[in-house]
């Protein structure tokens, strides 16, 4: 089978399309339709990477396709699914190709309204951008509570953010350093766009202007920092990104005096129930929202390492698309 294998050498990474043999292990064997690039691969991709844990593997944390070999009789052959988590595309082989083999816990049948590829428009990026809305409303927030914040709004998990967030009907305020984007991100049902800077309100303060009754915060670092010291009493934040830095420097001001909350998200290693609840919130979602216009773009395996290097710098706007055959 094709595929697209990291090797490392010290300080180097080498990236290349190889046959390599079809894997013949583990609970499921999935013939792989769709992939998509994730942040994440980026990071397994980088010479001196801290989420790479083997010299040589398959990358690619997601993928999406039929069952064709199956040890699980909940997961028959034939099943469409998504899959990802665990140490997919870090660990173990990833989704970078024709075939993947997988643990059933992170297989998710997928719901009857959403294709093999509208999975990987959603994938790891929209997944977790679900998940942490969900995080938020169990929290406590609704609709009629204000401006929901979203940072870093033209990536994976951002716009996914975005589009479910409005779709959902909140009043959603996007951060971007792109531009170019703020009539994309409006079509996607942002009501105000403002700059990654505009966060930062009476930085000379522990507590800045109370704004947000929620956001969701895809970029880490001092960013978040300004959101937390941002968000009206009770509020929360949902924060699964470290695209700025994986650092955060912060006071406990926000905490005690306005009882907010940190809301940590994780898409890897989520539990069977949790992983049905949120595919199943998405499929209540997917014929309200314009999926192809989450769509950055489609590649083939040849095209993976330029994408990696684009979404490694934030110059994406939505999904890149991988299909392996």
């Amino acid at each position: 089978m094709r595929a697209f294998v990291v090797t490392s050498h010290g300080d180097t990474v080498e990236t290349a399309v190889l046959d390599e043999p079809r894997p013949q292990h583990d609970d499921v064997v999935i013939d792989v339709e769709w992939s998509g690039v994730n942040f994440k691969d980026s990071m397994v991709v980088a010479p001196a990477s801290r989420v790479r844990r083997t010299d040589r593997l398959i990358g690619g944390v997601d993928a999406a396709g039929v069952i064709t070999e199956s040890n699980d009789p909940r997961l028959p052959i034939g099943t469409p699914v998504a899959v990802h988590g665990g140490d997919m595309g870090v660990g173990r082989d990833g989704g970078f190709a024709e075939f993947v083999a997988s643990p059933s816990r992170y297989v998710s049948p997928l719901p009857p309204n959403i294709s093999t590829r509208t999975a990987m428009i959603l994938g790891t990026a929209g997944f977790t951008a679900i998940a942490s809305i969900r995080a938020l409303e169990q929290r406590g927030l609704r609709p009629d509570d204000g401006d929901v914040l979203v940072t870093g709004a033209t990536g994976g998990v951002g716009s996914w953010a975005v589009a479910a967030l409005a779709a959902r009907g909140y009043h959603v305020v996007a951060s971007t350093g792109s531009t170019a984007s703020h009539e994309w991100l409006r079509a996607l049902g942002a009501t105000e766009i403002i700059g990654r800077d505009d966060i930062a309100d009476r930085p000379q303060r522990v507590l800045a202007t109370e704004r947000w009754s929620g956001a969701i915060d895809c970029v880490g670092g001092n960013t978040l920092h300004h959101v937390l010291r941002s968000l009206r009493y009770g509020g929360a934040v949902a924060a699964s990104g470290l695209v700025a830095s994986a650092d955060l420097v912060t006071n406990v001001y926000p905490f005690i005096i306005r009882s907010v909350a940190l809301l940590g998200i994780d898409a890897v290693e989520s539990d069977v129930a949790t992983r049905r609840d949120t595919w199943q919130a998405v499929s209540e979602l997917i014929d309200v929202i314009d999926c192809e216009n989450l769509v950055d773009s489609e590649i083939k395996l040849e095209g993976l390492s330029t994408a990696l290097r684009t979404i490694s710098h934030g110059a994406t706007r939505g999904r890149i698309l991988v299909q392996p055959n």
